[in-house]
């Protein structure tokens, strides 16, 4: 579940400012091999005139038993709030250098000029991250860009995974996920082959965060991507190969009244298996809701219920920028089995401020079960510096 969206995002909209694909053989429904093929540009279209369910502030509810179809739900959901394509990941080059990465494109609708006529209105907003998490520098490198959505400057369409902010790019294409980014100080090109179909997360994609059901959004993962590409840093430019997961989740209404922020972790198991989790926490850093997603090898998701997921911060690292205090290293007890993430180093935290508001850690980190590395991801950690308002 992602991520970092503070409601800030609604006054950089006003504004308009901008700041600096799986294999088709294994799509479990036919209809997502010719994806490409049957897409029709849509841009960030004005809100559908279907009938949704309709919740707090003008927005449609997140409700349990509507099925996720593909092709559609890999694409934009206007109507809703918030919605985001996130990918992370580890990379290794030529000379064996290990390295993390993520990209995310979120859209927001802001219910801004949504009777305006004109094409400048700011009804949707598209924010970019992108960072590189190389242990050489220490600290992240990162980069963000916001912008309303305007074809063909900035967009995300409906019906196929396609978000854009002018040069940067995640999209589907030929039976595959690639993403473009570039940045003065790094850039990569990379794209992800599926080695199966979607994994959905809670029930049957309808993924709860809190005891109220209202707090819930529509989730699948896309675990096991295998990843190749090029990665530029400075002036270097490296061959690279690597895993990474993919995240898709729209919503209306995340985070419930009490809730400070939240810690997730989404692993590529080295026995080709997956494992999603997370915990909300409250003002006091207790957990008032967790689940999660397990997949042993290729088998069958199974459903962590909250009383299968624990988290429990084992060591602390401050951060000299911002003073926040992360755990960034944890014991995960996973339906009865103790398991270790230890982070790839410890200043991963990514300020985006200029675009979101939000200070967040996130960064690459190693899963392990009685001191044996047994997998590879990514860690979120949220709301240690302020309460996210999402």
């Amino acid at each position: 579940m992602r991520r970092a969206v503070a409601f800030l995002l609604i006054a950089v909209a006003a504004c308009g400012s901008s700041v600096a694909g799986q294999a088709g053989e294994n799509f479990a429904q036919p209809a997502f091999r010719g994806q490409d093929k049957q897409w029709v540009p849509t841009v960030s279209p004005p809100p559908t005139t279907d009938v949704l369910p309709t919740g707090s502030g003008g927005y449609p509810s997140v409700v349990e038993g509507r099925p996720l179809v593909f092709p559609q739900d890999s694409g934009a959901h206007p109507d809703y709030r918030t919605e985001w394509w996130y990918v992370t990941g580890w990379l290794t080059d030529a000379e064996g250098a290990e390295r993390g990465f993520q990209v995310t494109f979120f859209r927001v609708r802001t219910l801004i000029g949504e009777d305006n006529p004109s094409r400048f209105a700011p009804r949707q907003l598209i924010v970019a991250h992108a960072a590189i998490a190389d242990p050489a520098t220490g600290r992240l490198l990162h980069a963000e860009r916001a912008e309303r959505a305007l074809d063909p400057l900035a967009g995300a369409a409906v019906g196929r995974t396609h978000a854009w902010i002018g040069d940067w790019v995640l999209e589907w294409r030929d039976g595959r996920y690639t993403t473009r980014i570039a940045d003065d100080g790094f850039g990569f090109e990379l794209d992800f082959t599926p080695e199966g179909p979607p994994m959905l997360n809670g029930r049957a994609g309808f993924s709860q965060k809190a005891p109220d059901p209202i707090n819930a959004s529509y989730y699948y993962s896309r675990p096991q991507l295998a990843v190749t590409g090029r990665l530029r840093i400075g002036a270097r430019h490296h061959e690279v190969t690597g895993r990474a997961w993919l995240d898709h989740e729209w919503s209306s209404e995340i985070l419930p009244d009490g809730a400070r922020g939240w810690d997730w972790v989404g692993i590529n198991l080295h026995d080709g298996g997956a494992l999603m989790a997370f915990q909300m926490r409250d003002e006091a850093g207790a957990a008032m809701w967790s689940a999660g997603t397990y997949r042993a090898g290729r088998g069958e998701p199974q459903i962590l219920d909250p009383e299968a997921v624990r988290f429990t911060p084992l060591r602390r690292w401050r951060s000299p920028r911002t003073g926040a205090e992360y755990p960034v290293q944890w014991q995960l007890d996973i339906d009865g089995r103790r398991l270790t993430l230890e982070p790839l180093f410890d200043d991963q935290e990514l300020d985006s401020r200029r675009s979101t508001g939000a200070v967040y850690w996130e960064g690459a980190v190693r899963l392990l079960e009685g001191g044996r590395e047994i997998g590879r991801g990514y860690l979120e950690m949220t709301g240690y510096t302020e309460r996210l308002r999402m």
